[in-house]
């Protein structure tokens, strides 16, 4: 049996368990100092004085850097913008000046020789603020604005049309007109994010939490005027991340310029409540959505206007409109698109960007429109089943959704289901059933990797990627394993080093269509240099030939990219995502009891990984539908739950049975290896299908996320 498509262990899990694996935060070059920052308080403003002299006396402090004494960085523009920033706008200057744009911005570093003693003098250093103009603190749709045409560029707004769809809504018989909301997330990863900056000479080397260590040396050289071969970026281990490592945030750049003018190593790690406002998190949204259909269930008109959140300082558009536009065949479609600029940190991409959070309210939006016909929810779904892109007008390179329904649908026993809601009861527990489909943009960018034949009969394989947790590490061994003709064992795989092979972003279910490729191209071409030294012999054993070659190893680079394919059809993957709730009559508490997801993922490397992915990717589900949100203080400009114990996140006892299945297909266009894309698509659908079952078990709509028993008693 090929080593693809088998379902291997983790090769990193024991370095994982017995500590052998160091994250960006646990690097310690000698003579490291500790750093902690002082925090804006204002969310708009300017600062009028900063006294750090209580700080500088503080036992252990070494330096105190502000506005006021910081070195000002040159920020060199980039020819062009990468795909993980947003689409307009300046980034974040720390340290530049006296200008406050939102709560929490770091107004001061503090250095000193250990951790307490850089957090005890940053408590002291106070900022009084001229609070003028007025901080903008409230997500109000009233006050949102179209995307710009930098987001237009790339097909976020501000509006898509297709035929005639607010006449054709008009005059639809069966009609939906329905507002979703969804809340505020924010990351939270098990490791926190961390930077260790180290100069020698105008060199600088980070240990820095990233999922994308080429990008993070070519934002730093630019920050500080550097050539990009002047800064080496390593982050071997990725404690989670999902989208909040892409960028390049505040906290990096601080260790960097405090690492300069102490002349030694510096450490920088957020606390939990800095996670809030040094990184990005999914904005808040509203969707309008209006369906109008005929009496068979087919859809005459689709209308979608979303609003989302950003900053005032930057554009962050993402594709939340890509649902409304792939999903359903409709003659008759309309998407506009709005952000309300707003006095925080920006918003940045968390898994499922966009996709996930438009599928809340279509999902929701189609439940709704089932109700109203008296149609099952599938097949509404399949009245309405996409032959092709609508709104692109391409064909699908593949597509199994109707098999996704069907094998999802007889796994969770959607037969059983009551059409009528609350017809089911067990004990003090409404138990209802809802669905979903899934669906997320597939894609693929250009990527390098290297791969070194060893005189004792190993191969070491290298790029520039990055593993947050999906598997990369065990994955990759496998796509080189079966290149090279290797037991696993015989195979390294080494990534995190901005020195290897390049890489783009760890991040849009994009790293094995990507990196994959690269790595069965460098096996070929070592392979073909192995070849040429054995001068004809058989090569049953590649360190013998070595050895009679007199060489202490092969080593080949290579690259791959993608064709066409991407221009001339639409590839995604897809999904149905069924779930069952239980709640309680009285208090109206929600367990998330089993939840089953069907998908077409392409070619599966490890089913073991992929099944955890999307497992995974129901948790989270379960935490938008359910838990997540941030109480946002409209008056201080501040997140009043700050903090890992008032965000509520699900724990252990939050879960039930989770179950993931794989419709056997093979994507032919993206990639040589066949594959998707599988972590994203873990989470679209699961939201609104918990959702919708929570309706079906109490008879109830509450278009709020997350649903909170309160929300749920007053709906």
């Amino acid at each position: 049996m090929s080593v693809i498509g088998s379902p291997v262990s983790r090769v990193d899990g024991p370095a994982k368990v017995n500590g052998e694996a160091h994250y960006a935060g646990e690097f310690a070059p000698k003579d490291l100092l500790y750093a902690a920052t002082a925090d804006s308080t204002c969310p708009a403003g300017t600062i009028v004085t900063l006294d750090t002299r209580d700080a500088a006396r503080a036992p252990g402090v070494l330096l105190v850097l502000t506005h006021l004494n910081a070195d000002r960085l040159p920020y060199q523009e980039p020819a062009e913008r990468v795909a993980v920033d947003p689409v307009a706008g300046a980034q974040l200057r720390v340290l530049d000046g006296p200008a406050i744009l939102f709560s929490g911005q770091p107004i001061a570093l503090v250095v000193a020789r250990t951790q307490a003693q850089a957090e005890y003098g940053a408590s002291l250093v106070p900022a009084p603020y001229d609070a003028d103009p007025p901080a903008k603190l409230r997500f109000d749709p009233a006050l949102a604005q179209p995307t710009s045409e930098a987001a237009a560029k790339k097909k976020r707004g501000p509006e898509t049309r297709k035929g005639d769809a607010e006449g054709a809504f008009a005059r639809a018989p069966v009609t939906l007109d329905e507002r979703y909301r969804l809340s505020r997330e924010q990351h939270h990863p098990m490791e926190p994010h961390a930077t260790v900056a180290e100069w020698t000479g105008d060199r600088l080397t980070l240990w820095s939490k990233t999922q994308w260590v080429g990008n993070e040396r070519d934002e730093i050289a630019r920050r500080f005027g550097l050539p990009p071969a002047n800064v080496r970026v390593i982050n071997p281990y990725v404690g989670g991340a999902f989208g909040s490592s892409l960028r390049t945030w505040p906290h990096v750049t601080l260790a960097a310029m405090a690492a300069r003018r102490a002349r030694r190593p510096v450490r920088l790690e957020l606390t939990r409540r800095q996670l809030f406002t040094f990184v990005g998190h999914r904005g808040q949204s509203e969707q309008h959505v209006r369906l109008g259909a005929d009496p068979n269930g087919r859809l005459l008109a689709t209308i979608c206007e979303a609003t989302g959140q950003t900053s005032t300082y930057e554009e962050f558009a993402e594709p939340l409109l890509g649902p409304a536009g792939a999903t359903y065949a409709c003659d008759d479609r309309l998407t506009r698109y709005k952000l309300v600029p707003m006095n925080v940190n920006t918003p940045c991409p968390m898994r499922g960007p966009g996709w996930a959070t438009g599928l809340v309210a279509q999902e929701m939006a189609m439940d709704e429109l089932a109700e109203r016909l008296g149609m099952d929810p599938i097949e509404l779904r399949l009245r309405n089943y996409a032959e092709r892109d609508p709104m692109k007008d391409l064909p699908w390179s593949s597509k199994a959704l109707r098999e996704c329904y069907a094998q999802g649908a007889e796994r969770f026993g959607w037969s059983k289901r009551p059409l009528k809601p609350r017809a089911r009861r067990d004990g003090r527990d409404l138990v209802g059933l809802g669905m979903a489909t899934a669906i997320y943009d597939s894609g693929r960018y250009p990527t390098s990797a290297s791969v070194a034949l060893l005189p004792d009969g190993t191969a070491l394989v290298r790029c520039a990627t990055a593993d947050m947790g999906p598997g990369t590490y065990t994955s990759m061994t496998q796509v080189a394993a079966d290149a090279l003709g290797l037991p696993l064992a015989r195979v390294r795989f080494e990534l995190g080093d901005s020195t290897f092979p390049p890489a783009k972003e760890h991040g849009g279910s994009t790293t094995m269509a990507s990196v994959g490729p690269a790595i069965q191209e460098a096996c070929g071409a070592v392979k073909a240099k192995l070849a040429g030294v054995a001068d004809g012999a058989p090569i049953t054993d590649f360190a013998a030939v070595l050895r009679r070659a007199g060489l202490d190893r092969i080593e080949a680079e290579a690259s791959a990219k993608p064709d066409d394919a991407m221009k001339t059809h639409s590839i995604n993957g897809f999904g149905a995502v069924f779930a069952e709730v239980r709640v309680d009559v009285d208090l109206c508490t929600i367990r998330a009891t089993r939840i089953v997801g069907a998908y077409d993922a392409g070619r599966i490397v490890n089913p073991k990984l992929a099944h955890s992915q999307c497992i995974g990717g129901m948790v989270q589900g379960i935490g938008m539908a359910l838990f997540e949100d941030v109480e946002w203080d409209e008056h201080l400009g501040r997140v009043s739950n700050g903090t890992i114990a008032e965000y509520i996140v699900p724990v252990n006892a939050d879960i039930h049975d989770l179950d993931a299945i794989f419709v056997d297909t093979r994507e032919p266009l993206l990639n040589p290896l066949g594959v998707k894309g599988v972590a994203e698509l873990g989470l679209c659908g699961v939201a609104p299908a918990i959702a919708n079952a929570v309706w079906h078990a109490t008879g109830k709509r509450v278009r709020n996320l997350p649903i909170t028993p309160d929300r749920l008693l007053t709906a």
